[in-house]
C-alpha cells in the first residue's frame, strides 16, 4: 500500500467537506477562524467573540498552551475552555482549541467542536491515533520543520484511524532567518496540498509571520492561492496580550480585513467559474 492512501486524490477525487457545527470548511465559502492566542481570562474571551461575531465563522483560543520558556503562560487548562465553550455558545460560534496530550482528548472533546493539533505535536503519532477514535473534526497544523509529505502523512494517522474530517493548516515553517518574521509562510504549499489531497487547507498567518502588519497581504496570498480560509489571531488589547500580542489584529483591523477579504474571495470565485 501507497503511504500516502486514504489522503490521496487517487483514492478520492472529489473534496471533503468538513463540517464543524453549522459551518462547512472546503466548499465554495471561504471560512474565517478567529480569536486569541490564549483564552487570558472569561471577559477578555466573550469581548473578543462579540467582536468577531458575523465576522468569524469558528472561534478558537488556547486553554492549554505548548511554550517553547516553561516560565511562559502555559493557559488556563480547564477553567479557560470552560470560558471558551461558554464563549461559543453566547455568540453561536462553534470553538476550536489545542490539545496537548492524549489524556486530555476525550475532556476536550465533550467541550469543543473541534480538536487542534499544533506544529509541536504534528508528529505525536499516539495523539494523532487518539484523535483518529474522535468523531470530533481536526485542525492538523504543520509542523515547524515538516515537509509537505510529512503533514500529509500526519494526516494519513488519523484517517487510517477511523476519523476523515481532518483541515490541514500550513502556519510557516522554519528557515534562515527570524529577523523580519517568526516562520517564513510556504504559500506554495496550499496549490500543492489542493493538488495532492481532497482534505480541506487553511493559512495561519499570524504563526506563519509573527507580526501584524502582514496579515493582510498573507491572508490575501493564501485565497488566490486557493486556501479554504484563514486563521487569524484577534485580541482587544495586543499590547497586553500574555501570548503573541505582537502578531494578533485589533477587533477593528480583523473587521477591516474580512470586508477585503470577502471581495477578493468573490473574485477568485468568478476567475475560476472563467
Amino acid at each position: 500500500m501507497e503511504p500516502l492512501h486514504l489522503v490521496s486524490r487517487k483514492y478520492q477525487s472529489e473534496d471533503t467537506i468538513v463540517r464543524v457545527g453549522d459551518v462547512e470548511i472546503g466548499g465554495r465559502a471561504k471560512v474565517y477562524i478567529a480569536g486569541p492566542c490564549s483564552v487570558e481570562n472569561e471577559e477578555q474571551i466573550m469581548q473578543i467573540a462579540q467582536a468577531i461575531k458575523g465576522l468569524a465563522h469558528v472561534l478558537r483560543g488556547g486553554a492549554y498552551k505548548p511554550r517553547t520558556s516553561p516560565y511562559s503562560f502555559q493557559g488556563l487548562g480547564e477553567q479557560g475552555l470552560r470560558f471558551l465553550k461558554n464563549a461559543g455558545r453566547a455568540t453561536g460560534l462553534p470553538v476550536v482549541t489545542e490539545i496537548m496530550s492524549e489524556e486530555e482528548v476525550d475532556m476536550v472533546a465533550s467541550s469543543v467542536d473541534m480538536l487542534q493539533i499544533g506544529a509541536r505535536n504534528m508528529q505525536n503519532y499516539a495523539l494523532l491515533r487518539k484523535v483518529g477514535a474522535q468523531k470530533k473534526p481536526v485542525l492538523l497544523k504543520r509542523g515547524a520543520a515538516a515537509t509537505i509529505e510529512e503533514l500529509l502523512l500526519s494526516a494519513e494517522y488519523i484517517l487510517a484511524a477511523g476519523n476523515h474530517q481532518v483541515v490541514l493548516c500550513e502556519r510557516g515553517i522554519r528557515t534562515f532567518s527570524h529577523t523580519y518574521t517568526r516562520n517564513t509562510l510556504d504559500i506554495s504549499a496550499v496549490p500543492i496540498l489542493k493538488h495532492l489531497t481532497h482534505l480541506p487547507v487553511i493559512v495561519d498567518p499570524s504563526h506563519g509571520s509573527g507580526d501584524w502588519n502582514l496579515i493582510e497581504p498573507l491572508s490575501k496570498a493564501a485565497l488566490v492561492a486557493g486556501a479554504d480560509g484563514v486563521m487569524i489571531e484577534v485580541h482587544t488589547n495586543p499590547e497586553e496580550a500574555l501570548s503573541d500580542g505582537p502578531q494578533s489584529l485589533k477587533p477593528e483591523k480583523y473587521r477591516a480585513l474580512v470586508h477585503k477579504l470577502n471581495r477578493l474571495a468573490r473574485f477568485v470565485e468568478e476567475e475560476k467559474l472563467q
